[in-house]
């Protein structure tokens, strides 16, 4: 499965100019997202344009775009001289935002448990459920912007449950970690066990099993939190490791 994953794909093929510009631009921006992710530029060093274009053997507009999309991941900061830098993983309250997560999360779900709160809606779920269960049918590849469905997943099941404001918080909470969490879905093991997690906990709901949808969502969430600390942490001392060296891609004019 590719990109189309992560939006709704358009069912005419199109193989012009302008698909293989879009296909140029997102390997591009795939590529460097993916050597930040893996620590091999030093902490706060400069992205030359024209460096990382040579690095990457293209020209510079397609840098130029995945710059800008790199820092709405929070992957580069912007600096004071408009130059973009490479950010460090912000590792700073991440189990404290993981304990807020996990709490709305649990919540989501045992406040059905209330006699007076009326259960989770099957009519939100059960498209949920078809959805995974496609997913785990055609796995996509290993992709950080996999994260996007997750939360997708994890907002969905909030709002099943009828509490608007619990909702909107964990969606909150979600954005304020989601640069780290891309670390979650590098390898194709995590998403695969991301896919079957999921499917648990939502047939596990739709079943009226909640106790057991409880466990299996402290259970998801725990084990996401630890993959992400020891991946972000691993990208961390990479980058310190690089700081020693001057690397190409800061090198020129600034």
């Amino acid at each position: 499965m590719d990109a189309g994953l992560y939006t709704t794909p358009d069912t005419t093929p199109d193989t012009g100019p302008g698909a293989r510009t879009r296909l140029r631009r997102d390997q591009v921006y795939g590529e460097l997202r993916r050597r930040l992710m893996l620590g091999e530029f030093a902490i706060r060093s400069r992205l030359v344009e024209e460096r990382v274009a040579a690095l990457l053997e293209v020209s510079r507009t397609p840098v130029r775009e995945a710059l800008v999309r790199l820092l709405a991941d929070g992957l580069v900061e912007r600096g004071q001289d408009g130059g973009y830098y490479v950010a460090q993983p912000d590792l700073h309250d991440l189990r404290d935002l993981y304990e807020l997560r996990v709490t709305l999360e649990l919540r989501g779900i045992s406040r059905a448990l209330e006699p007076a709160v009326r259960g989770h809606d099957p009519a939100v779920l059960e498209p949920l459920r078809d959805q995974w269960r496609a997913l785990r049918d055609d796995q996509p590849e290993p992709d950080p912007q996999f994260v996007v469905m997750d939360e997708d997943f994890h907002v969905t099941m909030s709002r099943a449950s009828g509490n608007a404001a619990l909702t909107s918080t964990l969606a909150s909470v979600n954005a304020r970690i989601r640069a780290v969490r891309m670390y979650d879905f590098l390898t194709a093991d995590r998403i695969t066990l991301t896919i079957l997690q999921h499917l648990e906990i939502v047939e596990e709901v739709l079943a009226g099993r909640l106790e057991d949808a409880l466990t299996a969502m402290r259970r998801h969430v725990g084990e996401s939190m630890d993959v992400v600390e020891r991946r972000a942490a691993r990208a961390i001392t990479q980058m310190a490791l690089n700081r020693g060296r001057r690397h190409d891609v800061d090198r020129g004019s600034h």
